[in-house]
Formats: C-alpha cells, structure tokens, sequence
C-alpha cells in the first residue's frame, strides 16, 4: 500500500468517523439523557449505564461519570458503561470492519451487563468518589434548539464561517467520492461501475445526513459543538493515529514477518492490548483495529482491548477521582484479560 492509498483510505475513515460522531452528538444533544434518572432501581440503571456506554464515542461514557461523581450510581453501573464503550475507536471499526464492529459492541454490552451484576451481587456496588462533586464536562446548552426551520434561509443568508467550511468538505467529500473507484476500505476497482457497493452507498448517506444536519443546525450548534469539540478536537488526532497506524504497519510489513511474530507470541500481545486499553485517551489502540483488519491478530485481542479501553472516556473520572479511576479500570483490566484468554483458547 503506498502513500497515496494510504492517505485514502485514512480520509475514507475519518470522514465517516467525523460525521457519526457529529449525529451522536445531535442526538445527544436532543435527548439529554432525561431519562437515566427516573428510576432508582440498582439493577436497571446497570443496564441502562451499559447502553449509554455501547453509544459509539465518549459522550455516553462522559454521561455515566458525571452521574457516578455527582452519586447517581455506584461502581456496578460506572464500570458497565466503562466495559461497553470503546471511545471513538468504535466509529473507525464500523467504518472498517462493520460486522464485527457489530459483533463486539453487542458482545461487549452484555459483558459489561454481567459484570455489573456480578459487582452488584458480591455488595461492591458502592461510590468511591469520596465527597460530591460538580463538574460540567460539555456545557451543553439545554435551550438549543437544532431544528427550527424558520431559521434555515437565515443562517444560509448570514453564514459563518465554520459552517461554510463544514458544508464545502462535506460536498467536495461527496463528488471525490462518487467519483473515485476508492470505498470505505481504500480497495480499488474498476471503472465498468462495480464501485457502486453498498460501502459508497453508506458513505454517501451517512455523508448527506452529515450535510442536512450541518446546514440546519444553529450557530451555536456549529461552533460549539461541530468546529470547536468534534473537528478541533477529535479530527487531527484521529487522522494522525490512523494514517500512522497505517504507515507503521505499511513499514513493518515490508521489512518485519510481524504476522509471524505475534502469531507465536499471541500470549503477551493479549497483555500489551489489555495494558494499552489502560490509557485514558483515544489514539492507540487505533493499532488493534488495523492490526485485526489485515488478519495479524484474531478477533479475541482486539475484543480484550475494546472491553479495557473507553476512549477518553473516564478523563474525567480521573481528573475527579483517581481512586474510582484505578478500582473501575482495574476490573476492567481483570474482565478484559479473563474474556481474552477465554476466546483464544476456545480458538477465537
């Protein structure tokens, strides 16, 4: 794969990591999670922690501390949705590898449900976060308003900046990619119009509803949410780890047997995934992803990292309560690690 391919197929990714985060993030915004605290049953909010855990990205995540900090819930549901979620990795494996992505988000959730239960059965369900606290960990504006059509022509009449930026990459994006022979896997083909598989028909959805929301939403919306938290923040360090995983599994395939390295040393790649999954932060476990993709490791590694890691997650967990942070990802290491072992020995 040379550079330009690899460049490609990392913009491929990327766009549609970009525009699934921006509609979680829409959602999110819509509902608020209103409803999580509506019910003080013990069990139920495990199950309800793990769902807003399995949401792709961090936000679901970020949702869950917030509530474990201000003494909503107790490990049992904090370490639920720290297992389900696997941060922005979760965009780049559905836009790569789509049916396992789906697999092991469904996998993972009822792993994370199980744990959850197995704290809440052994009377470990308690909040170690000490004294409350407060903390705001996205400002969400609770009087926005992301859809309101007398207000559209306005908007477009008026336009910022930002927007129009948004709105020119999403079109340029668009014709690139109906008129290129590259797909979601950065694979060629030829120009008879075979290209048109279901990948580009997703790309070019997901990208049109990318574009919809971009162009309705409000200012605020676009500024704050799309520019400053999704492009500013999450969009040069995905494409840095992802055109770097790339590169570096691109050079060490030309020079290194790495399939047959790992492949005889499985044991104690298991370990570096889980002990990877430790980091708070999104980025390098970006490796497993590609590493699984070319076939280097199977299905039980990349599944051992994705129940320890969360993304960036439990940043705020740790900013707030570093004895919380190590219970919680401790367990999760444990989880991680048993459930590895588990499946490579089943011969998965």
């Amino acid at each position: 794969m040379e550079i330009l391919g690899i460049l490609k197929q990392t913009f491929s990714i990327i766009i549609f990591v970009i525009v699934m985060m921006l509609v979680i993030e829409y959602i999110t915004l819509k509902t608020k999670h209103k409803n999580f605290n509506t019910t003080k049953n013990a069990w139920l909010k495990i199950i309800m922690a793990a769902m807003l855990g399995a949401i792709p990205g961090c936000l679901g995540a970020f949702a869950v501390v917030s509530m474990y900090v201000h003494k909503s819930i107790g490990l049992a549901a904090l370490v639920a949705a720290l297992i389900a979620t696997s941060g922005d990795e979760t965009f780049i494996m559905f836009s790569s590898i789509p049916k396992e992505a789906a697999f092991i988000t469904i996998f993972i959730f009822v792993i994370a449900i199980l744990a959850g239960f197995i704290i809440k059965a052994l009377n470990l369900d308690k909040n170690y976060s000490g004294k409350k606290m407060h903390i705001d960990l996205h400002k969400e504006d609770t009087n926005c308003v992301c859809f309101q059509p007398t207000t559209i022509l306005s908007q477009l009449r008026n336009i910022i900046w930002e927007r129009a930026i948004i709105i020119l990459a999403g079109v340029v994006f668009s014709a690139v990619l109906i008129l290129s022979s590259v797909h979601a896997h950065g694979h060629a083909h030829d120009a008879g119009g075979s290209s048109w598989g279901w990948e580009k028909i997703t790309f070019l959805i997901v990208t049109a509803v990318g574009l919809i929301i971009s162009v309705t939403v409000p200012d605020h919306f676009v500024k704050k949410h799309i520019w400053n938290h999704i492009i500013k923040k999450h969009f040069i360090k995905l494409f840095l780890w992802t055109f770097g995983a790339f590169v570096v599994l691109h050079v060490l395939n030309n020079y290194i047997d790495v399939e047959s390295w790992i492949k005889t040393n499985i044991y104690i790649i298991m370990i570096i995934a889980v002990l990877i999954g430790m980091i708070p932060e999104s980025g390098p476990h970006i490796i497993f992803i590609t590493l699984f993709m070319t076939g280097v490791i199977p299905i039980s590694v990349l599944i051992a990292n994705s129940i320890v890691q969360d993304g960036h997650g439990a940043i705020p967990l740790l900013a707030e309560s570093q004895k919380s942070f190590l219970i919680a990802k401790g367990i999760n290491l444990i989880v991680g690690l048993a459930v590895g072992y588990s499946m490579l020995l089943l011969g998965f």
